[in-house]
């Protein structure tokens, strides 16, 4: 079984796909359950809600879960606001820490038990190349994400010699909801991130993602970084 969150779109719900058709019975986790509900179907898998934010939510959602879990996928996250830090919104950036942060740590700290209990477990988190840069007006979502890749990388350590993996997967430009949630629904700012270039598909980083997870039990991916071919940073891209 493989638990995925933020599963409701994008690379979520890519990612559900590619591990229904890998093999797997896929636990879909969101808020958006109506969303969920038509993709369990399309995968046969299973729709539960979750808002990662709330620990009740949390404790809920793992409560449903078979004891028995393989592969959690800590997808829920994004980014809101793109001021500097002089003009910093603490509630864009308590958001951002209480999506990206708690929201791993959250469902990593419930389901860690289980993972390695299956003998075979394996974490796979989605930061971002915001976890090893920094760049101007988005200081919220870098600190987040450079904490979120923190708490990932440091479990690889603390459960060295038991049987799970740990996987950080780092995408950059990839079209999907993200920039729309950012900008507040501003379609126009949205589309203009990804203007003059090809993007990352959701399903780019859902292959990556499902790759990572079908390989034997002794191989470790630690972590992926993964740009479309216009992108060298994440200041500095090609546009046509």
């Amino acid at each position: 079984m493989a638990v995925v969150t933020g599963a409701s779109s994008g690379i979520g719900a890519a990612t559900a796909r590619h591990l229904a058709a890998a093999g797997f019975h896929v636990v879909l986790g969101a808020r958006r359950v109506e969303r969920l509900r038509e993709l369990a179907a399309e995968i046969d898998g299973t729709a539960a809600r979750l808002d990662v934010t709330d620990a009740d939510s949390v404790e809920e959602f793992v409560a449903r879960l078979p004891q028995r879990c393989r592969v959690l996928v800590n997808n829920a996250g994004g980014a809101k606001g793109s001021s500097p830090v002089a003009e910093a919104d603490e509630h864009e950036w308590r958001w951002m820490w209480e999506t990206n942060v708690l929201g791993t740590l959250r469902l990593t700290k419930a389901l860690l038990p289980r993972l390695v209990a299956s003998g075979d477990g394996h974490v796979i988190t989605v930061t971002s190349v915001a976890a090893l840069e920094v760049y101007d007006n988005g200081a919220g979502y870098t600190s987040a994400k450079h904490a979120e890749a923190a708490l990932h990388r440091t479990l690889r350590g603390e459960h060295l010699g038991e049987p799970v993996r740990f996987t950080e997967v780092a995408p950059g430009l990839v079209e999907t909801e993200f920039s729309e949630v950012r900008y507040g629904g501003d379609t126009e700012r949205a589309a203009a991130v990804y203007r003059g270039l090809t993007p990352l598909s959701a399903d780019d980083v859902a292959d990556v993602i499902a790759y990572a997870a079908t390989r034997p039990a002794h191989v470790n991916l630690d972590q992926i970084v993964l740009k479309p071919r216009d992108q060298a940073s994440a200041t500095r891209a090609h546009r046509r």
